[in-house]
């Protein structure tokens, strides 16, 4: 990444993320509890010791999702962690304030998909430095019993979340999303995908910020039909033990390679809102393979790996 160092006033940008994020977290609760149905969000504010707090939104035990958490949070502090300075160690050391809005909902129905979202901005500087700003974030898909006209939509409404930026954006970012959303232990995807960025601030801050407005507005446009369309599917207990068994690989990816999590413990976040993305129920089995030609042995074959899936529709 070349640095781009902010010629306008910095707290207008960082003022104006904030106001966005937070409105986007007020959005998607709304439309959540709306098709939920059920139970409304609980709301904790908290503050961090180093500076900064958030406040985290959890649904539990609701009509569709059995947990449902969408955070935001905004820290600062004097000294980068060396999770957000390892790729660029010309920042360490340096102060910063880091704003976000992260969201993972885990539905009761094996037949609905789990997703994640994230959209977050970093201003790395302290007093007298050219301060340096970055975007990051993304959203992708996991279903344990995947319909490939759902994931097809999908993929279309990320690629129309990219038009802003143009050019090749959403290859590159829907591969990035693959590289990055892949558990190499298990040498199997997340799931199927969506987009995922980092370190942006090209061309100009305007335009970053336009693309990642389209990204966070573009979420439940993606998701909200996918649940409306499998929420009321027909299943069983060996569906549900299989979502619970496939939620393990959820747990081992946050814990064993998720940056935002170790970003999040390193700078001293509040632990339950961080943690909030682990699933409230999972097993594992050991040595566990599915039946020959059965619906599991699909995800695991067909979806879990790096498809084109616009690809699909030529």
């Amino acid at each position: 990444m070349t640095a781009v160092y902010c010629d306008q006033n910095n707290m207008t940008q960082i003022d104006a993320v904030k106001e966005y994020l937070l409105s986007l977290q007020n959005r998607i609760v709304a439309e959540l509890e709306h098709l939920d149905g059920k139970t409304a969000f609980r709301e904790d504010a908290w503050d961090r010791d180093g500076g900064g707090g958030g406040r985290s939104r959890i649904l539990k035990h609701g009509g569709i999702f059995e947990q449902a958490g969408v955070n935001f949070s905004h820290v600062f502090g004097n000294e980068l962690p060396p999770s957000a300075s390892k790729g660029r160690p010309d920042l360490a050391g340096r102060g910063f304030q880091a704003l976000g809005v992260s969201l993972v909902l885990h539905p009761h129905n094996p037949y609905v998909p789990t997703t994640h979202a994230n959209l977050r901005f970093f201003n790395a500087g302290n007093d007298g430095d050219n301060p340096v700003w970055w975007f990051g974030g993304g959203y992708d898909l996991t279903p344990y019993y995947p319909f490939i006209e759902d994931v097809i939509e999908w993929h279309k409404t990320a690629c129309a979340a990219c038009d802003v930026l143009g050019g090749d954006t959403y290859r590159r970012y829907k591969q990035w999303c693959d590289e990055y959303f892949y558990l190499k232990h298990r040498n199997e995807t997340r799931g199927v995908g969506g987009l995922f960025f980092d370190d942006l601030n090209e061309p100009d801050f305007d335009t970053c910020f336009e693309f990642v407005q389209n990204v966070g507005d573009s979420f439940m446009k993606a998701y909200a039909p996918i649940v409306k369309r499998r929420c009321k599917h027909p299943y069983g207990e060996r569906q549900r033990e299989f979502q619970l068994y496939r939620r393990g690989r959820y747990v081992e990816f946050n814990l064993l390679y998720d940056r935002g999590t170790v970003f999040g413990l390193q700078s001293g976040g509040r632990t339950e809102s961080i943690l909030m993305s682990l699933p409230p129920r999972v097993r594992w089995e050991y040595d566990w393979h599915p039946e020959p030609e059965s619906p599991e042995e699909l995800l695991c074959k067909d979806f879990l790996r790096s498809r084109d899936w616009l690809g699909e529709l030529e």
